[in-house]
């Protein structure tokens, strides 16, 4: 009967630290869960989980707020993040945060991580969906990273090929390289170019030496031309009359190829006088006929003078003559 007494005492002892430890454990794995917290849910949409798992924790600016509640394929490019967070963070979280998925530490287990957005916002409540970012996993770091070294090594085989072919002489950088008698035609063609530099400073700084003389230099032709207005004036009106008078040559000129060509078109009396031979020998002809009549009348008039009935007649005329002369 003791014995049964005692049996029974341990199997209550036991049933009893069983049950407190069976709700410890339980009442751990809740606290843990967040199953005994008020919570509410949020979401965001990832293409890439990196290994994300169910149950997996959620930070807040580095601080533990959650653990990820499911994780759902929605399309073949888009993944759903729904994540459990304490009730009391809602104040702190705004709805232009950004969630993204890390590790916990360098070897740990994927964790979202949520980074608090720039800029005012209204805080977020249950059910809402917030901004996400994928980062750049290990794989795709790889990738690049491999595609990168195929890069380098082809840029390295064809630096390789140039310096082989710049050792061998070939092509024009390789003569540049190897040819010493080019190098040195080279130094002579850049030592003429700082001799021309140093001929062309110099004639520059002796022009604007005469350039400034010259605006100094208000006494002679050129300075006076270059510094007095009123001969700059003079100049141009002097300049002007010329052009004037261009223009009235250029008139008299036209007109005097207006004449040429009348004459040489055999219009006009001119040219008709000029080239016609017949009425030369004809006024030849005539100019000889006045002439022999003239000395007729000549002839005349000396014979009226002596006739008698005219005598008289004619030396009154001599007599009038003589008094108007006085």
């Amino acid at each position: 009967m003791q014995k049964s007494k005692s049996q029974k005492l341990k199997l209550g002892i036991f049933v009893i630290l069983s049950t407190v430890l069976f709700l410890t454990v339980v009442y751990l794995i809740g606290q843990k869960q967040n199953m005994f917290k008020k919570s509410f849910t949020i979401s965001a949409f990832f293409q890439n989980v990196n290994g994300l798992q169910k149950g997996n924790n959620v930070r807040y600016s580095g601080i533990d707020i959650g653990m990820v509640n499911a994780i759902e394929m929605v399309n073949d490019s888009v993944i759903k993040v729904s994540m459990k967070i304490e009730e009391k963070i809602i104040k702190h979280i705004r709805k232009n945060a950004i969630a993204t998925i890390g590790s916990d530490g360098l070897v740990g287990n994927m964790i979202v991580n949520i980074i608090p957005g720039e800029g005012e916002a209204s805080k977020i409540y249950n059910g809402d969906v917030i901004e996400s970012y994928s980062r750049i996993g290990a794989d795709d770091i790889l990738s690049t990273l491999s595609a990168t070294n195929d890069n380098i090594s082809i840029l390295i085989a064809g630096l390789l090929e140039i310096t082989d072919k710049m050792n061998k002489g070939e092509g024009t950088l390789g003569i540049l390289l190897n040819d010493t008698i080019m190098a040195k035609d080279l130094q002579s063609s850049v030592s003429n170019i700082k001799k021309v530099s140093r001929g062309a400073s110099k004639s520059i700084q002796e022009i604007n030496s005469m350039i400034a003389s010259l605006k100094s230099n208000k006494e002679g032709v050129f300075g006076a031309l270059v510094n007095d207005t009123i001969s700059g004036q003079k100049l141009k009106t002097i300049v002007s009359n010329l052009e004037d008078s261009s223009i009235e040559i250029d008139n008299v000129l036209n007109g005097i190829k207006t004449i040429v060509g009348e004459v040489n078109s055999s219009k006009g009396a001119f040219n008709y006088l000029i080239k016609d031979s017949t009425l030369v020998q004809e006024l030849k002809s005539t100019m000889k006929n006045i002439n022999e009549g003239t000395d007729k009348f000549n002839d005349n008039m000396e014979a009226l003078k002596h006739n008698f009935l005219f005598k008289g007649y004619f030396k009154k005329l001599e007599r009038q003559e003589k008094k108007s002369q006085k």
